[in-house]
């Protein structure tokens, strides 16, 4: 058995990969593999608490799949899978349904505002996913969950119904620690610099997909929003847009926000922006090559897709045993 400490994270396949998702999650995860065991996953049953299209459900997880691996995600060293491919995910969330309060989902920030956005759908799973969400934690007994600031509520409620059903049966779940980066980890709308880029939001101009095209990304950065001055400088509060790009512009090239602004000292935004289009051509064309080469060969895909399966249910059923066990359920023979 490993003694590298366990990280788990996933995506949804309800859409295309954006820079966003590359900067903020993917770009860190490839760091991780080495030090840490790694399990990522394509979170299709979260997907479907909002109306998916089932042909574009069923494809999209081999090109996010295809673009894992393009930007390095190994998987001889990580383990990469589709959540419903192991059915110990929906059956441990059953169980800690019924240990997480009403009061908590009713106060997840993420539940209010997809409500919000899809009141003729306001169904079940979507006020209970945090529980799905918790299971999908615990059961490889995470220490870390790599995540945007804006997730940092769910990992809180997750260790706080880890804390009640130990509190109950003994020592069965690891408590896990949220993983957020201190650059890029929350990279913002091109237009609307005070908004998370989001794949739900690729009609309004401000977002980059990773398989767009490099004179599609060109244009978008000619056209980010900034503001009424002249100077390249860091400040989010006073500055979103700018600020937001700077950051992209960080990551990108792994410059400091100082040594970003003295680069730019004296010369106009519409250089900057320039500029920062070019660097994310730079890195996402390679990436955007390699998967479509990789798209061209489904049978590897679906070959990573069911080792990732086998290797993460081992994992899972142990704790899902333990828990059943717990709950006092009768163990299949």
């Amino acid at each position: 058995m490993s003694d590298k400490k366990v990280i788990l994270s996933g995506i949804q396949p309800s859409g295309a990969l954006t820079l966003g998702s590359y900067l903020g999650a993917i770009k860190n995860w490839v760091k991780l593999s080495d030090e840490y065991d790694c399990y990522y996953m394509i979170v299709d049953m979260h997907a479907i608490t909002s109306r998916q299209e089932a042909s574009v459900l069923r494809k999209t997880p081999f090109e996010q799949l295809a673009q894992y691996i393009a930007c390095g995600l190994d998987p001889e060293k990580n383990t990469l899978f589709i959540q419903s491919h192991v059915p110990a995910h929906a059956q441990l969330a059953w169980v800690l349904n019924c240990y997480t309060m009403f009061g908590e989902l009713s106060r997840m920030t993420q539940f209010k505002d997809k409500s919000g956005k899809n009141v003729n759908n306001i169904n079940a799973g979507l006020f209970t996913y945090p529980a799905l969400q918790a299971a999908d934690i615990l059961l490889y007994q995470a220490d870390l969950v790599p995540v945007g600031a804006d997730q940092k509520q769910h990992i809180e409620l997750t260790r706080d119904i880890a804390v009640r059903f130990n509190g109950i049966y003994g020592d069965v779940f690891k408590l896990p620690e949220p993983y957020i980066p201190t650059v890029g980890a929350r990279i913002m709308d091109l237009q609307a610099p005070t908004n998370k880029m989001s794949k739900s939001e690729i009609n309004d101009g401000g977002c980059i997909l990773m398989m767009d095209k490099p004179e599609d990304i060109k244009r978008l950065f000619k056209r980010a929003v900034t503001d009424s001055e002249t100077c390249v400088r860091y400040d989010v509060d006073n500055k979103p847009g700018i600020s937001n790009l700077m950051q992209i512009y960080s990551v990108c090239t792994g410059k400091g926000f100082e040594e970003i602004e003295k680069e730019f000292d004296g010369k106009g935004y519409g250089d900057f922006k320039l500029r920062v289009g070019e660097a994310v051509v730079e890195l996402l064309q390679p990436i955007r090559e390699e998967a479509t080469k990789l798209l061209a060969d489904k049978a590897y895909l679906e070959n990573i897709f069911k080792n990732g399966a086998e290797k993460a249910s081992y994992v899972a059923n142990k704790t899902l045993r333990k828990v059943y066990k717990k709950v006092g359920f009768i163990e299949k023979t």
